[in-house]
């Protein structure tokens, strides 16, 4: 029986330099079909990003992974995350705790889903943000060539007050181009969390239903005390270190929900 999160290495990973939003950090990259820019959880693409990753992979899709923090294959020792934490929080690239904020990394990745779209089939691609990143996938959106959204535990704006629980992570501009989008492009948006992370505060989902209404599709794990799935209330990571394949899990499951979400909006409308 499989007790941990799958993981995988940066084997059969192709890495480039790639500029874009005034901006250049690498980028992997790896499979065929159509396109899925992810974007790593702090502390980076750890073995459990990586994880997902070949699971997108393997399930008939181009990944490409930015690497705009950590050191790529690197474990997530509480360390090493509190370290990449430490040097987020000062960063004027992220603003990890501005509100109504647009930030300067989301332009680098409608850069990086633009490319992709360039390169890989399909009438567009899909973006997945995790913790920190989450909010990013959000922002990336107002790409044209984004058709589908995950947010799994977006946790920036830190939550520290309530106007930053509230705050979805993009700026008010930005989600009126989001609505927009939603309404005549046809993007769709899938958010993730367990019921008890304070970290990905439920207000935020509401603020997100609020602008986008049934185009945001919102997943949430139950995360409380005698909860069936046996996860502790602090669980967090949706789609990393909390899936379990064997026996599968809820957010396996969820896991599952993400693939056909993706396939359904950027795929099924090829050709």
């Amino acid at each position: 029986m499989a007790s941990s999160a799958p993981v995988a290495t940066l084997e059969g990973w192709t890495k480039s330099s790639f500029t874009g939003g005034g901006l250049t950090h690498d980028v992997y990259e790896k499979g065929s079909g159509p396109g899925v820019v992810l974007i790593p959880e702090v502390p980076g693409m750890t073995p459990e990003v990586l994880g997902l990753a070949q699971h997108l992979v393997e399930r008939g899709f181009t990944v490409a992974v930015p690497s705009p923090f950590g050191t790529p294959g690197r474990e997530g020792t509480t360390g090493y995350t509190l370290r990449t934490v430490a040097r987020l929080c000062v960063s004027a690239e992220f603003r990890a705790f501005a509100l109504d904020a647009h930030r300067p990394i989301t332009d680098f990745l409608r850069a990086v889903a633009a490319d992709l779209a360039t390169r890989t089939p399909g009438a567009g691609v899909g973006v997945i943000g995790m913790c920190f990143t989450g909010g990013f996938a959000l922002a990336t959106a107002i790409e044209g060539s984004v058709l589908a959204s995950v947010l799994s535990q977006p946790a920036t704006p830190f939550p520290i007050s309530r106007a930053r629980r509230l705050d979805p992570g993009a700026s008010s501009s930005e989600m009126d181009a989001l609505a927009a989008r939603t309404a005549n492009d046809g993007l769709c948006v899938l958010g993730l969390r367990f019921s008890e992370d304070v970290s990905a505060p439920r207000s935020r989902f509401a603020a997100i239903k609020a602008k986008l209404g049934d185009a945001f599709e919102v997943i949430e794990l139950d995360s409380s005390a005698g909860n069936p799935g046996g996860y502790t209330r602090g669980a967090h990571s949706v789609l990393t270190s909390e899936v379990r394949e064997t026996p599968p899990n809820s957010a396996f499951e969820t896991r599952e929900h993400v693939v056909e979400f993706l396939r359904k909006n950027i795929s099924a409308r090829a050709g």
